[in-house]
């Protein structure tokens, strides 16, 4: 599992202040947590900063970060060109205060970027050039992903959660002959899949998640997640729990990408998730796809 830090840095679900910020960092480190995904978008490069100052002396663990998000701009762009990507990477380098960045994303391109040679052949000066260590795409599609596979990518970053496994699945064959890795992101759908939301769910305001779904869709969506309570026994206690095994049972997962904002919720993650690595059982995994089915869900 691994430290996602778009909800700690404040802009997707409410603001977090800077104490919080460094104590939910410093106490996934000490639980083991050895990578850390962020992007220079995050907070405007805050994220950042505080993420370097907590790392300063643990090499150990592993930054991943993204760039070609503008959010000067409003509203905010995409900009993928070679000397703003060069710029970014400099400005992520003194913020992180480590160089090499050990992986360094595009931030959510179009397969229109990664099939123009300009973006990866900027990252692939800077990794000559021992700015980065390793490069990838955080793909919102399947032929992003598959497109950036195409040109060399060693990372890519995919929506992979109970209710959204579709993406990576048909992208298993092109991960596997490329020897990819593969953050998997979305890991509890914004929440939805921790199993403990109800009807009346209200979101504040600041929460990205006010504009992600109508009242009607969000009862849907709950009552199709009832068709996996059956997960939830013996030793997996919880929904979120079993919807994290679910996404660190599968071998092309390289980690989940988890987005705890308070100290409590990592450690409960951490207690309700267990070593491994028979996260679920084989029946479970193979029950899981005619439950949706039945439901109208197809993952």
């Amino acid at each position: 599992m691994s430290l996602g830090t778009w909800g700690l840095s404040g802009d997707a679900y409410g603001p977090v202040d800077e104490a919080t910020q460094e104590r939910v960092i410093r106490r996934a480190i000490e639980m083991g947590v050895s990578l850390i995904d962020t992007a220079d978008a995050y907070g405007a490069g805050h994220m950042e900063r505080v993420i370097g100052r907590a790392i300063a002396d643990k090499r150990h663990v592993v930054v991943v970060t993204k760039g070609g998000t503008d959010r000067s701009t409003s509203p905010p762009q995409k900009r993928f060109n070679g000397p703003y990507l060069r710029e970014r990477v400099e400005a992520s380098l003194r913020r992180l205060a480590r160089e090499p960045i050990d992986v360094y994303l595009l931030h959510n391109p179009s397969q229109n970027i990664i099939d123009n040679s300009e973006a990866i052949d900027t990252l692939l000066e800077l990794k000559q050039e021992g700015k980065i260590a390793h490069w990838g795409v955080s793909a919102g599609d399947v032929e992003v992903g598959r497109a950036a596979l195409r040109r060399g990518a060693e990372v890519l970053e995919l929506p992979y959660n109970l209710v959204y496994a579709s993406d990576l699945h048909r992208l298993a064959g092109d991960i596997m002959v490329a020897g990819a890795g593969i953050l998997a992101r979305s890991t509890l759908g914004y929440g939805l899949l921790s199993g403990t939301w109800t009807g009346e769910k209200q979101f504040p305001p600041g929460d990205h998640r006010a504009d992600r779904w109508t009242k009607f869709e969000l009862d849907l969506r709950l009552e199709q997640l009832g068709a996996v309570r059956f997960l939830v026994r013996g030793d997996v206690p919880t929904m979120r729990s079993a919807a994290i095994r679910f996404v660190l049972s599968n071998h092309i997962v390289s980690t989940a990408v988890l987005g705890p904002r308070t100290v409590e919720q990592i450690e409960d993650i951490v207690r309700e998730v267990g070593m491994g690595p028979f996260y679920l059982t084989d029946d479970d995994l193979m029950r899981i796809p005619r439950a949706f089915q039945a439901v109208g869900i197809e993952q």
